[in-house]
């Protein structure tokens, strides 16, 4: 099967044939701006949630080696704290999260051919803004979960990806103040 399997994988297209294009160069130097500006382009060509991304944490494997693991995640704010995002101190990723307080994000938005990656510290956000959070979420029952932890994402590095179908892809890697980092 592998061999059938990858000659099928291999007829699949990458990318739709009419991308955008991305200069750097014309880009808002501030990355959340230009986040901003992606995501509502994802919204206007119909990808269903483009606030979703893939959160990677590590931990340890059961024979104490390192451990990445990813899963999807919603955006729920960036400012001057980070880039938000919540779950369960006691889940995984919680777990996780308190042994080795690093991460990265991906958004992937494949109608455009766009990513973009965010990794740097992990920090939790105060009680009060997670409570918030918790009852903010859709079809809370309007009870409390003293475990449901808001976390900042300080970037340490911000890249927007953007594909081409002539294999040219543009890479834009910068800091979280804008400043390029290649």
């Amino acid at each position: 099967m592998s061999e059938t399997f990858r000659k099928f994988l291999r007829t699949l297209p990458d990318f739709p044939s009419d991308l955008p294009g991305f200069d750097p160069a014309n880009a808002p130097q501030d990355p959340a701006l230009l986040f901003k500006q992606w995501l509502d382009e994802a919204l206007d060509a119909g990808e269903q949630q483009p606030h979703a991304f893939s959160l990677a944490t590590v931990g340890e494997s059961t024979d104490g080696a390192p451990q990445p693991s990813s899963r999807m995640l919603i955006l729920k704010n960036i400012d001057d704290d980070g880039w938000h995002f919540a779950t369960s101190r006691t889940s995984r990723k919680g777990r996780e999260l308190s042994g080795s307080p690093r991460a990265a994000m991906n958004f992937y938005w494949p109608a455009l051919g766009r990513q973009v990656r965010v990794a740097g510290t992990v920090v939790e956000l105060s009680a009060e803004a997670s409570a918030v959070d918790w009852h903010e979420r859709p079809r809370a029952d309007g009870s409390d979960n003293p475990d449901w932890q808001l976390y900042a994402l300080q970037p340490a590095e911000i890249e927007f990806w953007q594909a081409s179908n002539d294999r040219r892809y543009v890479r834009h890697r910068v800091g979280p103040d804008g400043s390029p980092l290649d």
